[in-house]
């Protein structure tokens, strides 16, 4: 069963700015080939871009951000770049711990995390209790994610506790699905960015992005910068949200 988190008690954001903004974070490797450069020195840039869509989004008034940084796809790439990245991956964790929790940000990993080895989990759950009383912005990290493969263990979950007699199926609702979700206490996205300006999910929060807008960035991920965030935001805000309720 995948376990609920406590909740957290950040306030909302402002009318006008997104209170939830997820960002699927493409183009680290056309950014190196571009260059004529390793993959690897792609990547890296990738997680400096990284740390300015943090500043930027607390800075907006932002209150959760989610980033896509590691698909349960990309195990698939070649063993060196999977080896670059989750090396990556563990320097990042041991180096911006500190400033985070310095700066009130709460870090929290959505995916299957033990599929990086013990040592990588470990450290995960170190950063999260380090960071778990920051109050300013929510960062949930994607790591090894799915979203359909979320969507099968919550449905398998759901399964074992109708099965255990502790749960009727007659009960469940979209409430009752959600809570065996990675997100079970995060709110849906608001707005999606897509960088490299590529448009598609890429089986990223495919449940919780239902009524989510959407904005599709020709910037590649290491160029990312807040100028870009503002664009998306300034986007988000020209748009009227109906979620279904009534035609334009």
């Amino acid at each position: 069963m995948l376990a609920a988190r406590p909740s957290v008690a950040v306030p909302a954001a402002e009318p006008g700015v997104p209170n939830h903004v997820a960002i699927i974070m493409d183009g680290n490797g056309r950014w190196a080939a571009s260059r004529g450069l390793p993959r690897a020195l792609g990547h890296k840039a990738g997680a400096d871009a990284v740390r300015r869509a943090i500043e930027a989004s607390a800075k907006a008034g932002v209150r959760w951000l989610t980033l896509f940084a590691f698909s349960s796809e990309n195990w698939h790439r070649p063993a060196d770049e999977v080896r670059d990245l989750t090396a990556l991956l563990r320097f990042y964790l041991r180096a911006e711990v500190a400033a985070l929790a310095r700066e009130g940000v709460r870090l929290r990993v959505i995916g299957e995390r033990s599929r990086f080895g013990p040592d990588i989990a470990q450290a995960i759950e170190a950063a999260e209790a380090t960071t778990a009383h920051g109050k300013s912005l929510n960062l949930n990290v994607a790591l090894s994610y799915g979203a359909r493969a979320e969507i099968a263990a919550a449905a398998r979950a759901l399964a074992e506790e109708a099965r255990a007699g502790r749960l009727d199926p007659a009960t469940i609702d979209e409430a009752t699905f959600g809570r065996f979700l990675f997100t079970a206490d995060m709110p849906d996205p608001d707005l999606i960015i897509r960088t490299s300006g590529e448009q598609r999910l890429s089986n990223f929060l495919l449940w919780q992005a239902a009524y989510a807008e959407f904005v599709f960035l020709d910037v590649l991920w290491p160029d990312f910068g807040a100028a870009d965030l503002e664009a998306a935001i300034g986007a988000y805000r020209r748009r009227e949200r109906r979620y279904g309720a009534r035609g334009a």
